[in-house]
């Protein structure tokens, strides 16, 4: 998996490469997050670029956009190559040094102590092809068939990722774990994985993927890098507060009439930073409604609204495959302009030019 074809993600993806580039790998870490938000696929996508024989160092312009070798614009300041030995094998979910750990259930004759990742490994990697890295664990419990079964993280999973660590290398640098769901471990797992998570042997990256720390033991929580994986559930799971916004933002775009959209860019820029963030990632999934609504000829339908009828029923017409990449790139730019503390003012007004610039080359 490369973080290009993560949808959304690409300030996290530019801060996990960098941290990578640095040097400065975590050899246990947390991604906490929605499975619908790409967290795991974020985490295979990781592995993969710590892996990569030739990553891609993308070209920055005058204005800090990146560019690919061919000059396509792309949010990303960095990727795995996706054609290298290493990442082939760990695109097609068999790299020798990348070890699955998932909730599972006994099969066949086997008890709830003989009942490990290993026995459903197969099986699992269907599952993430099929939904391409971002299936959730209902359907997961599904693909299982759970039933009145309990889809759980044994000790006799603890007892193989020790054996895996202490085991060398066939080819990657590091010693690949990936735990998926770490917070349906048993409380036997968790204590068997302490040790293992606090002194790993040389050349280990563990990483956890889970959708809640309510469940963890406290001492695993302690032990590891936590990063948190926004959310992207669909427009209808954002702030509702967020839409007059928009719909005000967009028609003082359409209009030009400048001392009104410098007046909107004032009060932004008064937000707290964290709102400022929420509100363009509410941006780049309203962007991605209205191409839905428009590449469907107006059939699709999300399960909210903007609030305004005039505004639902037309705005969806000018966000076209044409300008969407441009859009998204101009939107994810300023995110990350944001996080690194710019001048709020400045880069939304930047961003409303590009915007702007934008709408009119539907």
């Amino acid at each position: 998996m490369q973080f290009e074809k993560i949808i959304n993600q690409s300030v996290l993806a530019n801060r996990l490469t960098a941290v990578i580039d640095e040097g400065r790998i975590s050899h246990a870490q947390l991604f906490l997050g929605n499975s619908s938000s790409g967290t795991l696929a974020l985490a295979i996508a990781y592995m993969q670029y710590v892996c990569c024989q030739n990553r891609q160092h993308y070209t920055p312009d005058a204005d800090g956009h990146w560019h690919k070798a061919d000059g396509t614009a792309i949010a990303l300041r960095a990727d795995s190559c996706g054609t290298c030995p290493a990442c082939r094998k760990i695109e097609a979910l068999q790299h020798p040094d990348l070890h699955f750990i998932f909730p599972n259930i006994p099969t066949g004759d086997d008890s709830a102590k003989s009942a490990s990742s290993e026995n459903l490994l197969e099986q699992y990697r269907d599952f993430l092809i099929k939904y391409n890295q971002h299936g959730t664990l209902k359907q997961w419990f599904e693909e299982m068939r759970v039933e009145n079964k309990q889809g759980i993280i044994r000790e006799r999973d603890a007892d193989n990722i020790v054996r895996y660590v202490n085991l060398q290398a066939y080819e990657a640098p590091y010693k690949l774990v990936l735990i998926w769901h770490a917070e349906k471990m048993n409380l036997a797992a968790a204590n068997t994985l302490l040790k293992t998570i606090e002194e790993p042997t040389g050349r280990t990256l563990i990483i956890m993927t889970a959708e809640s720390t309510e469940r963890m033991l406290d001492t695993v929580i302690s032990r590891v890098q936590q990063t948190n994986v926004p959310t992207f559930g669909g427009i209808e799971n954002v702030s509702a507060d967020f839409a007059p916004l928009f719909v005000a933002w967009m028609r003082l775009l359409f209009k030009l009439d400048m001392v009104k959209v410098s007046a909107w860019v004032d009060e932004m820029a008064k937000e707290g930073r964290e709102r400022q963030k929420q509100f363009l990632l509410y941006c780049l999934e309203a962007m991605r409604v209205c191409l839905l609504r428009n590449v469907s000829g107006g059939t699709y339908r999300a399960t909210m609204s903007f609030g305004d009828e005039k505004f639902d029923g037309s705005f969806y017409t000018v966000v076209t495959p044409n300008n969407i990449a441009a859009i998204n790139d101009a939107i994810n730019h300023t995110l990350m302009a944001i996080e690194r503390n710019a001048s709020p003012g400045l880069a939304f007004m930047s961003l409303s030019f590009k915007i702007s610039s934008a709408l009119r080359k539907k």
